[in-house]
């Protein structure tokens, strides 16, 4: 059974669909990353993700599209940043005052709402959020004005549900933006062959959802990693099939640290329209050597009291624990084969990305413990008013699996110059 982030062989290997021995062998030749707990071995969550998205497939291996369909003629597509197609705009003399603007937006798959605030921070009025995630709700309608929508998108009740939310909400007005990140979980693969995961009927929920609203415009956020899903056919996959339904669309990796997030977080973010205008996306701020540094972000919270309504309650550890935290080099891992798991945010540089993990979250580069869910805020550019809600396990979930405020800012402000929002 999983526990707190970790697989046993046994469960590896059903989910795979190969034996044991093959599990154990993966483990030996540090294909698949383990944690060696006592005299058995565990598979963290994230070194098993990262074994089942970067496989090989044999040249006589059958290769499957998104939804499992067999591909006849697959070919690896280039998906590398440098060759992407994009129009950058410099947002540089927008950023301290992008003024009001009277386009409307709805967030799908909004989680706690990093991507909402940020598009509103550009100046973008927020209509609805949408989530099934019931913490995260919490401190959506805590910290925005508008509506939010709990439930399960792909029920039909759900769906009527939110669209009645949004029409009562637009009041005869147009909706000018759909923003979603939906998970990408579901486009795992074991081998060559597509996981059977439900979590990929969401990505199509997406598709449903922006065809009938159609909006001016949409944006889409993902993990970097899902480029080189199924060798970028994933990505070709997504701009088809917006295509298909009117909407033109660009894409490339944008990195949250160069709009002023304390993070070298990189997402991939498609924008599109449908109204014949050219997408942008936001031109880099900051230069590698002038990042806001962990330290700059979170230094004044050291001696910061434990305060419960604030989201800043430190997590106590074992002697031996805190010990080992200490030893732990900055930009590493307490863990042999589990990199995005306790690691230690380098002081005097931007931090690396935050994530949740199930407890196992970013070590703190001075004090012997992990970041308290403020601190995490604060990596994540979230300002000190933004209030998570539900128990310390549940917020730290929403805090790792958010989109930066200020990124999504920056987004927003290259949407607006696309729409001609800009006086």
């Amino acid at each position: 059974m999983e526990e707190r982030g970790f697989y046993s062989i046994s469960e590896v290997a059903k989910q795979l669909d190969v034996s044991q021995k093959s599990i154990r062998r993966y483990i030996a030749s540090g294909i698949l990353g383990a944690t060696k707990i006592g005299s058995t071995y565990r598979i963290p969550k994230g070194a098993l993700e990262y074994f089942i998205n970067n496989q090989t497939t044999a040249s006589n291996d059958v290769n499957y599209d998104l939804f499992g369909n067999i591909v006849e003629d697959y070919q690896e597509v280039h998906h590398s940043p440098k060759f992407d197609q994009v129009n950058w705009f410099d947002i540089g003399d927008r950023w301290l005052k992008p003024g009001k603007s009277n386009l409307t937006f709805v967030d799908c798959f909004c989680g706690a709402g990093g991507l909402t605030k940020g598009l509103e921070l550009s100046g973008l009025e927020g209509i609805c959020g949408l989530d099934w995630f019931k913490e995260a709700g919490m401190t959506y309608e805590r910290n925005f004005k508008h509506p939010f929508v709990n439930g399960d998108i792909t029920l039909p009740e759900v769906k009527r549900h939110f669209y009645e939310v949004i029409e009562r909400q637009l009041n005869g007005r147009h909706l000018n933006i759909v923003a979603g990140g939906f998970p990408c979980q579901g486009f795992s693969m074991a081998g060559n062959r597509i996981v059977d995961d439900p979590r990929n009927s969401l990505y199509k929920e997406l598709l449903d959802i922006v065809d009938y609203l159609k909006p001016d415009f949409v944006i889409c956020e993902n993990v970097k990693g899902l480029r080189s899903m199924l060798g970028g056919r994933v990505e070709q996959k997504i701009l088809s099939d917006f295509r298909s339904i009117g909407y033109n669309m660009n894409v490339t990796t944008l990195c949250a640290a160069d709009y002023y997030v304390p993070q070298k977080r990189e997402r991939v973010i498609f924008i599109g329209n449908r109204i014949g205008r050219k997408n942008y996306h936001p031109k880099p701020i900051l230069s590698s050597n002038n990042y806001i540094t962990t330290g700059e972000a979170i230094a004044d919270l050291m001696d910061h009291t434990v305060d419960k309504e604030f989201n800043h309650v430190p997590t106590k550890h074992s002697p031996e624990m805190e010990e080992r935290m200490r030893k732990c080099p900055e930009g590493q891992s307490l863990y042999k084969g589990y990199s995005d798991a306790w690691k230690k945010c380098p002081w005097n540089e931007a931090s690396c990305t935050i994530k949740e993990n199930h407890g196992g979250v970013n070590v703190h580069p001075k004090l012997p413990r992990v970041l308290t869910a403020r601190e995490m805020a604060r990596l994540q550019s979230f300002p000190d008013d933004f209030i998570f809600e539900g128990p310390k396990n549940k917020q730290l979930v929403q805090i790792g699996n958010a989109v930066p405020p200020l990124l999504g800012k920056a987004i927003g402000l290259a949407v607006r110059y696309s729409a001609e929002d800009f006086k």
